[in-house]
């Protein structure tokens, strides 16, 4: 991340939590992604539209961002270790019961103490991963 703009990450940051915040108003879902995008991959059928519809969102709204922003995101890593990371990922937000959307998210605004756990370790964990990344590798 070359250009940190915080008025961006502030406008992205109240859009996240306006959208949790209508999904729970409205259906009275937590807008946890993993929990989302389990139910339509286990096919809860009493909720496949509006699962849809939130993931069709995202990557709807990624796209746009791709066609309004001059300069795409460029990533360095090989695709083998995105598959791979992204496999962890996916076997830690098994292992932690949701996700950082679900727990850091909506978790932390109920005040659920599993969430604020969970939350403490994501942020842990990323504070190691970068330290380890910089400055034991080297990168």
């Amino acid at each position: 991340m070359q250009s940190f703009d915080p008025l961006t990450a502030l406008a992205g940051g109240a859009l996240i939590g306006l959208s949790a915040a209508l999904l729970v108003l409205v259906l009275g879902r937590v807008a946890g992604i993993a929990g989302i995008l389990g139910g339509l991959i286990d096919l809860d059928r009493g909720h496949l539209a509006w699962r849809i519809a939130f993931l069709a969102g995202l990557i709807g709204a990624g796209a746009l961002v791709l066609r309004l922003v001059p300069t795409p995101v460029e990533i360095a890593a090989t695709w083998p270790v995105l598959i791979i990371a992204g496999l962890l990922v996916g076997i830690g937000t098994r292992m932690g019961n949701g996700c950082t959307s679900g727990h850091g998210v909506c978790g932390l605004a109920r005040g659920s103490k599993r969430s604020i756990t969970a939350t403490l370790t994501f942020l842990a964990v990323a504070a190691a991963t970068v330290f380890v990344a910089r400055h034991v590798i080297g990168g």
